[in-house]
């Protein structure tokens, strides 16, 4: 069955895909290899803000405890944040700061969580932690401008729900934490955006009680973050994990758990950001790396902006080090790149993503269509998943009537990128090459060329301005086509004849 698409928008195309992306620990993005892919990233996908861990850990060394005179003094050290930021701004993106973990030398405990070792005790002194906090954001807006910084919201902590990431996963401990920050953050300006509690999936009740405990206290909150993943227990192997996963629709409703908990709290009507996301919690899952998640991905990033405000994939690159150095090229990293800037499956979702027009014309179970202002209309389309382990579905049709240019338009130009389980997907090639750890040059260049989308374009008839689209997908395939208007400027002596030097028709 042909579905017709509407002439008339259904609406804007928020961007909240866009609107932030995470990274790995804060001094990462010292590294060549990082700002290589960050700007690679930004060129064609062009993420507004990045969040990460590890702002105050000791690796980024702001808080500097010392003796003098007897007396115990704090300096603090902007040095790194300063070339981490000025680096992310140069790229078109702005922090969305994350406030964790603790200094060594403000924990209340050496209890610490990932390779790198953050710390996730309270603060020794809470007088002291607001000091913390009031000196890093008042250095923030002196050196970038308070316009700039109240741009950037100001999360509490990282999932303080989880033991492994605040001690005893202590709920109380957390909203005094949430509660001398928020003041601290509104002492260095009442227009900076702070909010919490970035909960992991299964804890919605700290939504409520953060709500009960904020408004019972008028503790300030700019807005509300939870993440959402949708992975089963790790199934351990040596260097990585295998897990079961919920389908594509149980991201989606977990990035709705927070407007529904919240409807007829004092946070009702706040921004809900989902500051994690993705299928597996592991940054050692080879899911990661295939065209099964690009197809897993298509859905929930197509819909996820009337769910939420923003939906922050968990991350741009495998530059990343929670579990330790990774081992090989392809490791199941959360990253939409590998190490050296290569693609994976699910980059292009979002690449595809960015080509698209901001006027939604329709929304389907398997497509998205929209269209720009110069009259432009581009569908994604991808492939139904099975998380079951049945056989992949080959072969998905889908038929469209889509409206293009005036009823005196002939003819569509139609261009096609798509990916799979063999275009577009380097990490197949990997496969194919035997796996190498470290892949040598000329395997790199192969491999970026096989990451890259298979590419197609023919004429399509225009009647009564409407142009009728078949397609069919591959195992796992996610595509793009962009159908423009053709204005034919072809000379009237042309004839392909002539090509050959024979006589014209």
């Amino acid at each position: 069955m042909r579905i017709a698409v509407p002439d008339r928008p259904l609406g804007q195309l928020s961007g909240a895909w866009r609107e932030c992306v995470g990274t790995g620990r804060f001094d990462l993005a010292l590294r060549r290899d990082y700002q290589d892919s960050l700007a690679l990233v930004q060129a064609e996908i062009g993420f507004r803000h990045i969040r990460g861990h590890g702002l105050l850990s000791d690796g980024v060394g702001v808080h500097r405890p010392y003796e003098h005179d007897g007396a115990r003094h704090t300096r603090y050290a902007f040095t790194y944040v300063d070339q981490v930021v000025d680096a992310y701004l140069a790229l078109g993106v702005r922090p969305f700061l994350e406030l964790g973990f603790m200094p060594s030398g403000l924990a209340s405990g050496e209890q610490t969580v990932f390779w790198w070792r953050g710390n996730v005790t309270p603060p020794s002194s809470h007088t002291e932690w607001a000091r913390l906090i009031r000196a890093t954001l008042t250095h923030l807006v002196d050196r970038y401008g308070i316009d700039e910084v109240r741009t950037w919201p100001i999360e509490v902590w990282n999932e303080p729900n989880l033991s492994d990431f605040w001690q005893d996963a202590d709920q109380d401990a957390y909203h005094r934490l949430y509660e001398v920050t928020a003041y601290a953050v509104k002492d260095v300006d009442a227009g900076l955006q702070v909010g919490g509690p970035a909960i992991s999936p299964g804890a919605d009740a700290w939504l409520t009680a953060f709500a009960e405990f904020t408004t019972g206290r008028g503790v300030p909150v700019d807005f509300v973050s939870k993440h959402a993943y949708t992975s089963g227990p790790a199934q351990h192997v040596p260097f990585g994990v295998h897990q079961t996963l919920q389908p594509p629709r149980a991201l989606l409703e977990q990035f709705g758990t927070p407007r529904r908990l919240l409807a007829g709290t004092g946070l009702a009507g706040l921004p809900v950001h989902i500051t994690e996301f993705n299928t597996s919690y592991r940054p050692d899952n080879p899911i990661h790396d295939t065209a099964l998640q690009a197809a897993y991905l298509a859905p929930v990033v197509a819909a996820g902006e009337e769910l939420a405000d923003s939906f922050s994939y968990w991350t741009f690159c495998d530059v990343f080090e929670e579990t330790g150095i990774p081992t090989s090229l392809f490791h199941g990293g959360f990253g939409l790149l590998t190490h050296r800037q290569i693609k994976k499956p699910a980059y292009h979702v979002y690449a595809f993503l960015a080509r698209m027009g901001e006027h939604v014309l329709a929304r389907g179970e398997d497509h998205l269509v929209t269209r720009d202002g110069t009259g432009r209309v581009t569908v994604l389309a991808w492939a139904p998943v099975d998380v079951t382990g049945g056989t992949p579905v080959d072969g998905h049709r889908l038929s469209l009537s889509l409206p293009l240019g005036t009823p005196a338009t002939t003819s569509a130009y139609a261009a096609r990128a798509s990916v799979g389980e063999e275009a577009g997907n380097a990490y197949t090639a990997w496969c194919e090459m035997g796996r190498p750890r470290s892949p040598r040059p000329r395997d790199l260049d192969a491999l970026r060329e096989a990451a890259e989308p298979a590419r197609s374009h023919r004429a399509l008839p225009v009647e009564a301005g409407r142009v009728a689209l078949d397609l069919t997908l591959g195992v796992h395939e996610v595509t793009l086509i962009e159908l423009t208007p053709v204005v034919d400027e072809t000379p009237p002596w042309w004839d392909e004849r002539r090509l050959l030097g024979l006589e014209a028709r």
